[in-house]
């Protein structure tokens, strides 16, 4: 066994030190090859910069971190960005500070007890065993999306409930099966859930307000409800069963009416609720209260409360002296995490600003010459593409903002109706699930330490090839009915 682990360490080191060489020689080749034409110099040293950074986040021959922390110098030492403000800066994005108070939100119901408490009682209920778990978190996560609009806001809900599951079941970082497909499913799912619900991300009410416009379609809320909804439960109960066989969850210990036994009796030795765990969850429930009322606060009050200021705000008053549940010493905030995001942000902002990713996903269209081939084929392809284009283009109102306008015209352009097809298209916009740069859900969850870049790129791309067959098939089907 020992000589057998000392191999693996040994292959994975190198297997590191190969994808560190790779990524340092395509970005000199990327930096000094001559410009395409049509692409800006930006575009190109920004492009460079993401492709060395991206195969170093993967291969991680050095932590990733500190692959951020190159990518920041890089950008404006290179001329990919004008000032060096806009990547130094990138660590005083919302994104950072809503890590941060979800940190100490995490800590405060950890401390409190109170997570404990609920992960218990789940547990009692739902988890006697590892699948009953998995599916009661997944449905939550879809029931979340009604009422919760933000993403982040639903990952930052759920992740300190599942961190006390994770406890429970005594999964350990980085090793344990379970503790890997638990919090992967947490990101696969809190972008499906997304998918479904078009309220639940900007890019989506973009995608719509596009096909209304240039089609003259007044599709809205209900339609676009009905249109996913089977797409995402088709492509969820899949990608639910392959990880489920992916993973082989033999190193948990749990399951059986004795097991069940010991989680009640953990229950009852928690005694009453403490004042502390009063507080936490009044903290809460305000927290999930202000999220779910973000998009109707301007209606009703003049004013609206960010996710993010929620986040904030709630954290400052966990800390607070008498009023709080915790001090500064008792929040585990994971500063390497917010340098690699910080970082991350910064080369795909730069990636996105240049112009390197929209003459990359245009030129590839043109390349493959999509308005030679069959339409059936077409739409497939065109579906395919906006799944995976989330690899090119780190945020979803840009893929849309490109992606959507495109293949309206293009399917007009080849009398196919538009309206069915832009709209499976669409559909396929939230899927930003292979890799932490794509998504704050992402990086929030990598941030627990159960799964690393490689782990969430398999399942990733595996369930977006679920999700663009199901879809596809849909799109022949179901969608030329009530679309």
């Amino acid at each position: 066994m020992k000589t057998k682990s000392s191999a693996s360490k040994k292959k994975t080191s190198t297997g590191a030190k190969i994808g560190g060489i790779i990524a340092v020689i395509l970005f000199f080749v990327l930096m000094l090859m001559p410009t395409p034409k049509g692409m800006t110099p930006e575009a190109q040293k920004s492009l460079a910069v993401f492709v060395f950074a991206l195969i170093m986040w993967v291969a991680q021959p050095i932590p990733i971190y500190q692959t951020s922390i190159i990518g920041i110098l890089l950008l404006p030492m290179i001329g990919a960005v004008e000032k060096q403000k806009v990547t130094f800066g990138a660590l005083g994005y919302d994104i950072i500070w809503l890590m941060v108070a979800a940190f100490v939100l995490t800590s405060a119901i950890n401390e409190t007890n109170l997570g404990k408490r609920l992960a218990l009682s789940m547990l009692t209920k739902f988890g006697k065993t590892p699948k009953g778990t998995l599916i009661s978190l997944m449905l939550v996560n879809f029931i979340l999306a009604f009422f919760i609009p933000s993403t982040s806001a639903r990952a930052a809900l759920l992740i300190p409930i599942i961190m006390i599951l994770l406890e429970v079941y005594e999964q350990v970082p980085g090793e344990s099966n379970f503790g890997k497909l638990i919090t992967l499913q947490g990101v696969m799912n809190n972008h499906l859930a997304t998918s479904m619900v078009i309220t639940a991300t900007s890019s989506q009410l973009l995608a719509i307000g596009f096909i209304n416009k240039m089609t003259g379609s007044k599709l809205g809320y209900m339609d676009w409800l009905l249109g996913s909804l089977p797409q995402v439960l088709i492509t969820g109960l899949i990608a639910f069963i392959v990880g489920y066989k992916l993973y082989h969850i033999k190193d948990l210990n749990i399951g059986g009416e004795s097991t069940k036994e010991i989680l009640k009796k953990q229950l009852i030795d928690l005694g009453p609720m403490t004042i502390a765990e009063k507080k936490t969850a009044i903290i809460f429930a305000l927290t999930l209260l202000s999220w779910a009322t973000g998009n109707y606060q301007e209606k009703l009050f003049g004013f609206s409360i960010s996710t993010e200021q929620t986040a904030v705000i709630s954290m400052l008053v966990c800390l607070l002296p008498k009023v709080g549940v915790i001090d500064w010493k008792q929040a585990n905030i994971k500063w390497n995490l917010m340098i690699f995001s910080a970082g991350a942000y910064a080369i795909g902002n730069a990636f996105n600003d240049s112009g390197g990713a929209s003459f990359i996903i245009q030129n590839f269209v043109e390349k493959i010459g999509l308005n030679t081939l069959n339409p059936n084929l077409v739409a497939v392809i065109l579906i395919f593409i906006t799944i995976f284009s989330h690899l090119i283009f780190t945020t979803k109102t840009v893929r849309a903002t490109i992606l959507i306008p495109t293949i309206i015209t293009l399917a007009q352009s080849l009398n196919i109706n538009p309206v069915p097809l832009a709209m499976a298209c669409s559909f396929g916009i939230a899927y930003t699930l292979t890799l932490p740069p794509h998504s704050k859900v992402n990086a929030l969850y990598l941030s627990l330490g159960y799964f690393d870049v490689k782990d969430e790129l398999k399942l990733g791309l595996i369930t977006c090839f679920i999700g663009s067959v199901v879809i596809s098939l849909l799109y022949f089907t179901y969608y030329q009915i009530i679309f």
